[in-house]
């Protein structure tokens, strides 16, 4: 297997898992918070495509689908709009209200902008340093793997809400 191809793959499982961790569920479910503090499904799930997505741009050298494909406004939340949701406050976290389907609209616009930069990728691409802020310096491959790292974690958070939703409604 070549590495387009493993990142590819890689990629292609977190929109699974966010689909299915928000897919048909009503704004209750998609607001879900097991206490004050903890995160929604549906903050999970924009985050989890926010953070690839800026993430992908930056390393890419691309404008974000965010903005590029209008899902600001699309979806309308009333954030700033570079904001990935990193830090965000439980008042934040509660402002981030919108359909399943808008949020993985997104998400499935997400995937395909990742699907179409990790599969033009070859091994040696991997190696270029894209951050000298931390040292050693951050190559691409590294990057991509904290990517799908936080990414996946994130969406187990959200199949795991989504698991309480289902159960509390029998």
């Amino acid at each position: 297997m070549d590495v387009s191809t493993l990142l590819t793959e890689l990629f292609s499982r977190i929109p699974e898992v966010l689909h299915r961790a928000a897919g048909g569920l009503d704004a209750e479910g998609l607001a879900f918070r097991p206490d004050a503090e903890a995160n929604s499904i549906a903050w999970l799930v924009w985050h989890a495509a926010r953070v690839q997505d800026a993430q992908l741009a930056d390393v890419a050298g691309l404008e974000q689908v965010w903005t590029s494909e209008g899902w600001v406004q699309t979806l309308g939340l009333p954030l700033d709009a570079g904001d990935t949701g990193y830090g965000h406050t439980s008042a934040q976290v509660a402002q981030v209200v919108a359909p399943a389907e808008d949020l993985l609209g997104y998400v499935d616009a997400v995937a395909a902008f990742a699907a179409d930069y990790v599969g033009g990728l070859n091994h040696t691409e991997l190696d270029r340093v894209v951050d000298r802020r931390w040292q050693p310096p951050v190559t691409l491959g590294v990057r991509l793997v904290s990517i799908v790292v936080d990414a996946t974690e994130h969406a187990g958070q959200a199949a795991y809400l989504r698991g309480l939703v289902d159960r509390s409604r029998g």
